[in-house]
């Protein structure tokens, strides 16, 4: 492939394991888990290898988790196969993800990036401890279908919409879990194959996380991120961006808005990119891929 689009996985594709494959078998990515560990103040490659999963699985640790294995394993592809990265011209990362694809593209430093996610795995999972809100799949229902539903299914001042828009028949929604709970049964009468609740601490991407925006917003001020040396596609507009302004501004606003992944991923493909490299951890964004193209030309590095 000679246009390729990397793209870096979200919460929710951590498992325990991941980057213990990378650390044992490249001291490149043993080196970037032992300067997390000091950044971080605690030992992440042992809560990878031992959990426990419940620990590994809260938002507060599973974003700083799945940026480094990320970041390990692009850099590690670069030392071992620099003819694929050679091939990138464009890079996108699912939520949590596109803080990923911004260190990748050299838009932030990786001690800088990992405090940042920190930061926002904090901010996000307080915003989710103060209301009883989470997530769920709905596969097999397009989206005007599904957001008439959700307007069925929530009373007073709930919130449930759509968050995660990620393929044809497939998209996330977020709101609080009493409204989730009645959106189950709900969908699978308005003719949803299945929904399936998700292991994350709130309503991401919704006005539930309204909270974190400000802590947010002063971490992203804080940081030095420069303009980036290729596109970074964001979840919030589906477009391309490189100047840092820009990609300071869209992550702030990036939590409480829906992501636009398909519309990310036909944009890319419509800007010319042949094909895509997932690199981390998991095979969920490769699984998004095929339902929005099967021509697409996919492939991945990370954990095995």
């Amino acid at each position: 492939m000679n246009s390729v689009g990397i793209l870096f996985p979200g919460q929710g594709a951590q498992a325990p394991g991941m980057g213990v494959w990378l650390c044992n078998t490249h001291p490149t990515a043993r080196r970037l888990f032992d300067e997390a560990a000091e950044v971080l103040g605690y030992d992440l490659l042992a809560l990878c290898t031992d959990g426990p999963p419940e620990k590994l699985n809260a938002t507060e640790f599973s974003q700083p988790a799945l940026f480094t294995v990320g970041i390990a394993a692009a850099n590690v592809l670069r030392e071992t196969q620099p003819d694929r990265i050679a091939a990138v011209k464009a890079t996108a990362g699912l939520s949590l993800g596109e803080y990923t694809a911004v260190c990748f593209a050299g838009g932030l430093s990786f001690a800088d990036a990992l405090r940042l996610v920190q930061r926002r795995g904090e901010a996000m999972q307080a915003a989710a401890d103060a209301v009883p809100s989470g997530m769920a799949s709905v596969i097999g229902m397009e989206l005007e279908a599904l957001e008439t539903v959700c307007a069925s299914c929530r009373t007073g001042d709930e919130v449930l919409q759509p968050a995660n828009l990620l393929c044809p028949g497939n998209i996330a929604v977020s709101g609080h879990l009493t409204a989730i709970e009645r959106l189950i049964p709900a969908a699978t009468e308005a003719g949803a194959m299945k929904v399936i609740p998700l292991s994350v601490a709130g309503a991401f991407h919704t006005s539930l996380m309204a909270p974190a925006v400000e802590k947010l917003r002063a971490a992203l001020d804080e940081m030095p991120i420069t303009d980036t040396t290729m596109p970074v596609y964001s979840n919030v507009d589906a477009a391309p961006h490189t100047k840092a302004d820009e990609i300071r501004e869209l992550l702030s606003r990036q939590v409480v808005n829906p992501v636009m992944w398909e519309s990310s991923i036909r944009r890319m493909l419509d800007d010319g990119i042949a094909g895509f490299e997932e690199v981390g951890t998991g095979r969920v964004l490769r699984g998004t891929l095929k339902r929005i193209n099967r021509k697409i030309e996919t492939d991945g590095f990370g954990d095995e």
